[in-house]
C-alpha cells in the first residue's frame, strides 16, 4: 500500500479525509444509487498510479479536458503486477464486467463525488458523458446546483394538545383592566367649522379664565388594592433618653502671682548624688535623644488625612479633566464675517466678558473694500452670561480692534489698540449701573437659551446700547501699522522721556506700551502734557467746540492731539532694518494679575459718590518727584520673525547727533518659527516667561542668557493663542490651528502637551482664563468665525497640590543648573580642541625641523633592522643554513 502522506498529496493538496474501507477482500462494488449516478464509481489515484496511466493532473488532465480514456487490458495487466496495492482494486468487478475495451476516468476536480478521480461503468454513460449536448454556463451552473442542493420540504404536522398545569399560571400573570372603561363625545356647532382662527399671546395670570388648574382628586372608581407587605420586625430592649445641663457662671478675669519654688543648694547636692536620678536619666536620655531626633526628622504635626484626600483628589475619570462647553455667544445682528481678535474679562463684574471684532479679510481685500468698510461699525462687544443673544454694550471705535485692556484702577476705563495704528479710550462710567444690575446666569437653570436667526424679534425692548470713544491718538505721530499689543503700567511707578522711573504720585495707572508692526514700542501718557494755564475767554469762545451729549469729557484733551512719550525702535544693528514686535511683557505684568481686589477696593469708593480721579488728572510728570533706584527696566519682546528679544527701555543719547535712542538689545534668541503671539510672565514666578510662537513654545528664566530652560518639540499644527493657568503654577493652555486646545501641565510631562481637546473646527485667536470662585473657573476661547466659547475648568486643572509650587521652582532652578552643565561642557570641548589642535601643529613642526642627515640615519636604521628579520625568519625556515661558527649572540 501506498504511503497515507502521498495518497493525500495525490489528491491535488486538499485536506479531505479519504473514507475508511473495508478489508479489500470483501469490498463490494461502489455505487452512486442515492445520488441518481448508479453508472459513477468514485476512485482514489495516487502520484504513482497517475504516472502508470498518464493521467497527471495539470499536465495530462486539465480543466478544458479532465477526463482520460484508458484500456481495460492496461488495468487488467495492472491487476496483475500490483494485485490489492493497485488503486483500482475497489472496482474490480466492475472492470471485468465492462463490456467496452476502453474505460472513461474522470477527474474529479472539485470532490464532487467525495474523491478525487471517478469511473463511469457504462457504455451508455460514456458516450453521454462524451457527447453531451452544450449547456449555456448559466443552465449548468443552474442544474449542478439544484442536483446537489436538492431539499425535500416536509410540512410540519400538529399535535395535540397536551396541558401540564401552565395556562393557570399565565392567566395569573396576565393584565387586566380594573377600571370601567368611559366613552366621552364631543360636538361642535356645524357653522364653526372652517371659520378663521386668530391667536394671540396673552398674561395668563391677568385675564380671567385663561388659567385653568388641574388639580387632583381622588377617583372613586380606581382603587388598588394591596396584594402582598414585606414587614421586618425585631425584639429589641426598652431605650430611654436623659439629658443633662451644665451650671452656667459668668466668666470672670483672674489672675495668680507667685514665685517659683526652688532647691537649696544643700537639696541640690544631695538629689545631685542619689542613685535613682542617676539611673533615671541614664534610662530617659537615650529615648528622649531619640524622640528628638525623629522631631528634626519629620514634621509630628502633619495632617496625614488631609494629604490623602488631596492625593486622591488627583486622581479621576478623564471627564473629570477635560473643558467642559458651558455657553457660547454670537453676535447674530451682525452680517458681516467677523473674527475675535481679542478677549478681556470684566475685572469686577461676574458673568461680564468684553470681546473685540475685526472683519475676516487680508490685506488686499480690505484696500479693495475700504469703501464698504467705513460704513459698517468697528466694535467691541460685552457679553453676559444672563443673555446669550443680545450685547448689553457696544464700543465703537475708528477702525477695527486687535487689542485692549481694562485699566487696572478704574474698571470703567478701556484702552484699545486699532488696525490704522491709533490708541481709543472709552469711559463707561455713565453706564456702569446698566451693566452693574444685570442679572447674571450663575447656575446652569438660569441661563438663556439661544433662539434661532428667524425667531428673533426686531422690535425688542433690548436695545443696542452703543458708546462712542473719548479720545483717539494723533495718526500723525502715532503708530503706522497695526497694534499688535497694549498693556497698562503699574500704579506704583511712572516714566519720563529718557525712560527713567520715578514714583507715581497720582496713585492711579495713567501711562500705557504698545507695540506695533511698523517696528515700534511707545509709551503713551493719557495726562496733559502742556501746563494747565486758562486760556483768554475770548479765545475760548472762538475755538470752542461742541461736544457730543453722549460723550464724556474725561480724556477730550488726547482727543487727535496725543503723542506717544517715547518710541523705541529695534534695530537690528548690522542692517539697516529694523525688528517688528509682536508682544511685549514687562516686569510688572505679574502684578495685574492680583490686583482684582484693589479694583474691587476702589469700585466701591467711586460707588459712594467721590469724584472719579480719572476726570480731574493733573499734568505729566513733575520735576519734584522721588526717582526709583533698582528699578528692573528690561522687559521680554516677541518679534514676527519669530526671535525673542530682552532690551531695555531707558533711551541714551547718540554721541554725534545728540538724539534720544534706544539701547542695543541685551539678548536676541531665535528659537520659533513663526510670529510670535504669546510673551507672559508666569502669576505666580515673576522672572519666569511663557513665549509661544510657530509650531513651538518655549519658557524663558530672567537673568538667564544662555537660552531658554524649555523648548518643546514640533506641534503638528501651528500654535496661534496661550495663556498660562491662573491657579495651577505648572499647567498653561495653547490654542492651535485646528481648533484643539492643547493642555501642559509640567508636573505631569514636560516633552508633550498632557492632553488634547478640540473646541471648534476652524483656528483658535484668543484664549483668556478667569476664576470666579475657589469651586469655579472659566476659559474664555474665540475662533477665527466669530464664535466665543465659555468652557469650565474642571477640578484635577484648577485646584493645584498642596507641594506644586515648591516642585515648579524645584524643577525651574534644575533647569538652569542643566543649562549652565551644558555651558560649561561646550567650554571644555573647545578647550579640548583647542588642544589637540596645537599638538597636531607641534607634530607637524617637529617632522619639518628634523635635518637630512637625520631623515637618512632613521632610514638606514629601519633598513638594517628589515634585513635583520628577514635573515632571522630564513633560518627559521630553514631555508639557511647557520654556519658552525656562528654562536647564538651572533643570531641576535
Amino acid at each position: 500500500m501506498a504511503p497515507k502522506s502521498q495518497k493525500q498529496k495525490s489528491a491535488g493538496g486538499h485536506k479531505r479525509a479519504k473514507p475508511i474501507l473495508p478489508d479489500r477482500e470483501e469490498v463490494e462494488p461502489v455505487t452512486m444509487e442515492s445520488m441518481g449516478h448508479p453508472e459513477i464509481y468514485p476512485l482514489v489515484l495516487t502520484t504513482q498510479t497517475q504516472e502508470i496511466f498518464n493521467c497527471r493532473i495539470d499536465e495530462d488532465v486539465t480543466d478544458e479536458k479532465p477526463y482520460k480514456l484508458i484500456k481495460k487490458e492496461d488495468i487488467l495487466a495492472d491487476f496483475k503486477n500490483r494485485a490489492a496495492v493497485s488503486d483500482f482494486y475497489p472496482v474490480k468487478k466492475v472492470i471485468q464486467e465492462y463490456p467496452g475495451d476502453e474505460l472513461l476516468v474522470v477527474y474529479d476536480k472539485d470532490f464532487r463525488y467525495g474523491l478525487n478521480f471517478y469511473l463511469i461503468g457504462t457504455e451508455e454513460g460514456k458516450e453521454n458523458y462524451l457527447n453531451r449536448p452544450e449547456v449555456p454556463e448559466e443552465q449548468e451552473e443552474y442544474k449542478e446546483h439544484t442536483s446537489e442542493d436538492l431539499y425535500i420540504y416536509k410540512p410540519p404536522i400538529s399535535k395535540p394538545w397536551v396541558s401540564l398545569g401552565s395556562e393557570k399560571e399565565i392567566d395569573e400573570e396576565s393584565v387586566k383592566e380594573s377600571a370601567k372603561q368611559i366613552t366621552y363625545m364631543i360636538s361642535r356647532k356645524r357653522s364653526e367649522f372652517g371659520a378663521p382662527v386668530k391667536f394671540r399671546d396673552q398674561n395668563a395670570s391677568s385675564v380671567k379664565d385663561a388659567y385653568i388648574e388641574c388639580t387632583a382628586y381622588p377617583d372613586k372608581n380606581f382603587i388598588v388594592k394591596q396584594l402582598e407587605k414585606d414587614v421586618g420586625m425585631q425584639v429589641v430592649p426598652k431605650v430611654k433618653d436623659t439629658s443633662t445641663q451644665t451650671r452656667w457662671t459668668y466668666p470672670k478675669n483672674a489672675s495668680t502671682q507667685y514665685y517659683p519654688r526652688e532647691f537649696s543648694e544643700e537639696e541640690k547636692e544631695i538629689f545631685g548624688q542619689s542613685k535613682p536620678l542617676i539611673e533615671f536619666l541614664n534610662n530617659a536620655s537615650i529615648s528622649v535623644e531619640i524622640a528628638l531626633q525623629q522631631n528634626e526628622i519629620m514634621n509630628t504635626f502633619i495632617d496625614d488625612w488631609k494629604c490623602l484626600a488631596e492625593e486622591e483628589g488627583t486622581f479621576g475619570d478623564k471627564t473629570d479633566t477635560h473643558l467642559k462647553e458651558y455657553q457660547s455667544f454670537t453676535d447674530l445682528h451682525n452680517l458681516t464675517e467677523n473674527m475675535v481678535t481679542s478677549i478681556s474679562w470684566h475685572p469686577t463684574i461676574y458673568g461680564l466678558i468684553a470681546v473685540s471684532v475685526a472683519v475676516r479679510l487680508s490685506l488686499e481685500d480690505r484696500v479693495h473694500f475700504s469703501g464698504k468698510l467705513l460704513l459698517q461699525p468697528s466694535l467691541i462687544l460685552f457679553w453676559s452670561f444672563s443673555d446669550p443673544i443680545h450685547p448689553q454694550l457696544m464700543l465703537e471705535s475708528p477702525d477695527d480692534i486687535f487689542c485692549f485692556k481694562f485699566c487696572p484702577s478704574d474698571p470703567n476705563i478701556i484702552a484699545g489698540g486699532c488696525i490704522n495704528g491709533q490708541i481709543v479710550l472709552w469711559d463707561i462710567t455713565a453706564h456702569a449701573d446698566r451693566i452693574e444690575n444685570i442679572k447674571t446666569g450663575g447656575s446652569r437653570s438660569k441661563k438663556a437659551t439661544l433662539k434661532p436667526m428667524f425667531l428673533l424679534e426686531p422690535d425688542s425692548n433690548k436695545e443696542a446700547m452703543y458708546i462712542r470713544h473719548c479720545a483717539v491718538s494723533s495718526i500723525e505721530n502715532g503708530h503706522k501699522k497695526v497694534i499688535t499689543d497694549i498693556h497698562w503700567l503699574s500704579d506704583t511707578f511712572e516714566i519720563n522721556r529718557m525712560g527713567s522711573v520715578f514714583e507715581n504720585r497720582s496713585g492711579i495707572c495713567c501711562q500705557l506700551v504698545t507695540c506695533s508692526a511698523d517696528c515700534t514700542i511707545c509709551f503713551w501718557d493719557i495726562r496733559s502734557q502742556k501746563a494747565l494755564t486758562p486760556p483768554p475767554i475770548e479765545k475760548k469762545k472762538e475755538e470752542s467746540i461742541e461736544i457730543p451729549f453722549d460723550v464724556p469729557s474725561t480724556f477730550l484733551h488726547l482727543d487727535l492731539s496725543w503723542k506717544p512719550l517715547i518710541k523705541i525702535r529695534l534695530s537690528k544693528g548690522e542692517t539697516s532694518l529694523d525688528h517688528c514686535p509682536t508682544k511685549v511683557s514687562l516686569s510688572e505684568d505679574h502684578l495685574l494679575y492680583k490686583a482684582q481686589d484693589k479694583i474691587l477696593a476702589q469700585s466701591k469708593v467711586v460707588k459712594a459718590g467721590e469724584m472719579n480721579p480719572y476726570h480731574n488728572l493733573e499734568g505729566a510728570l513733575a520735576n519734584n518727584l522721588k526717582p526709583i533706584e533698582d528699578f528692573c527696566t528690561k522687559f521680554f519682546v516677541g518679534t514676527e520673525e519669530g526671535g525673542v528679544i530682552y532690551t531695555d527701555w531707558k533711551m541714551e543719547r547718540d554721541p554725534e547727533t545728540g538724539r534720544l535712542m534706544a539701547k542695543k538689545p541685551v539678548n536676541l534668541y531665535a528659537v520659533h518659527d513663526g510670529a510670535v503671539h504669546t510673551v507672559q510672565r508666569s502669576p505666580f514666578y515673576k522672572d519666569i516667561i511663557l513665549t509661544i510662537g510657530g509650531w513651538n513654545l518655549a519658557i524663558w528664566k530672567e537673568g538667564i542668557t544662555t537660552g531658554p530652560l524649555l523648548q518643546s518639540c514640533c506641534a503638528p499644527k501651528r500654535y496661534t493663542a496661550g495663556h498660562w493657568s491662573l491657579t495651577r503654577p505648572g499647567v498653561f493652555y495653547i490654542g492651535r490651528e485646528d481648533g484643539y486646545i492643547d493642555i501642559w501641565d509640567l508636573l505631569e510631562k514636560t516633552h508633550e502637551p498632557a492632553q488634547s481637546q478640540n473646541i471648534c473646527i476652524t483656528m483658535i485667536t484668543y484664549i483668556k482664563p478667569w476664576s470666579f470662585t475657589a469651586k469655579q473657573q472659566f476659559i474664555a476661547v474665540a475662533d477665527y468665525y466669530g464664535t466665543l466659547h465659555i468652557l469650565e475648568i474642571p477640578w484635577t486643572l484648577s485646584h493645584p497640590s498642596t507641594n506644586e509650587a515648591s516642585s515648579m521652582s524645584y524643577y525651574f532652578e534644575r533647569e538652569v543648573k542643566h543649562l549652565e552643565y551644558v555651558e560649561q561642557r561646550k567650554k571644555i570641548r573647545e578647550q579640548e580642541k583647542k588642544e589637540m589642535e596645537l599638538e597636531l601643529e607641534k607634530k607637524k613642526t617637529k617632522t619639518y625641523q628634523k635635518s637630512k642627515e637625520q631623515m637618512e640615519a632613521e632610514l638606514k636604521a629601519d633598513y638594517d633592522n628589515y634585513l635583520e628579520l628577514e635573515k632571522n625568519t630564513l633560518i627559521n625556515l630553514g631555508l639557511i643554513k647557520v654556519p658552525e661558527t656562528m654562536s647564538f649572540m651572533d643570531l641576535m
